[in-house]
């Protein structure tokens, strides 16, 4: 075999391999729902893809649906994640009155949650976000484990493992969510 196709060779199985395990690891990456916590917007076993990217550019919005991890080993370990809404961003404040999120004191005009908010959890008291802190709740708030526990609070930009690009399963439900 002569040099030029052993460099050939090489170079397809570099390229190979950077599409296999780069893609997922730095781009876009496959994950399934776990539980009712967003329901009605996603459900259980929905497969959805996730892009990786824009944490990086800090292009985290007001009411999208990131990916999150417990904490950084579980981020290490690719073990527990979780899916829900982003409600407040860096440098807001926000509490839970009377089913009312108030960011920065003001009512937010949101109509994602599915169901009534019979606790506020450690919201009840004004929660100071840092700089790269966000708020998170899932869209079936009865049952989410999300900011208002004390377990999960504000959610570091560290701990952010992508955004809601697509659901890609089931087929009938593919495409864009709102």
């Amino acid at each position: 075999m002569n040099k030029k196709k052993i460099v050939e060779i090489v170079i397809f199985v570099a390229v190979s391999a950077l599409l296999i395990f780069g893609i997922p690891r730095f781009v876009i990456e496959r994950v399934i729902v776990d539980g009712p916590s967003m329901e009605t917007t996603l459900h259980n076993k929905d497969n959805i893809l996730v892009e990786k990217v824009s944490r990086y550019f800090g292009n985290i919005d007001r009411f999208d649906i990131i990916v999150f991890y417990p904490n950084d080993q579980a981020k290490k370990r690719n073990g527990e994640y979780y899916v829900k809404r982003v409600i407040g961003l860096p440098g807001e404040t926000v509490q839970i009155v009377d089913q009312t999120i108030l960011i920065n004191g003001e009512p937010l005009e949101e109509f994602y949650g599915s169901t009534e908010m019979t606790t506020e959890g450690i919201a009840s008291l004004p929660i100071e976000l840092g700089e790269e802190e966000y708020f998170v709740l899932g869209d079936n708030r009865e049952v989410s484990k999300d900011s208002r526990s004390a377990e999960v609070g504000p959610v570091p930009l560290s701990r952010i493992g992508g955004k809601l690009l697509l659901r890609i399963y089931p087929l009938k439900r593919f495409g864009t969510v709102n």
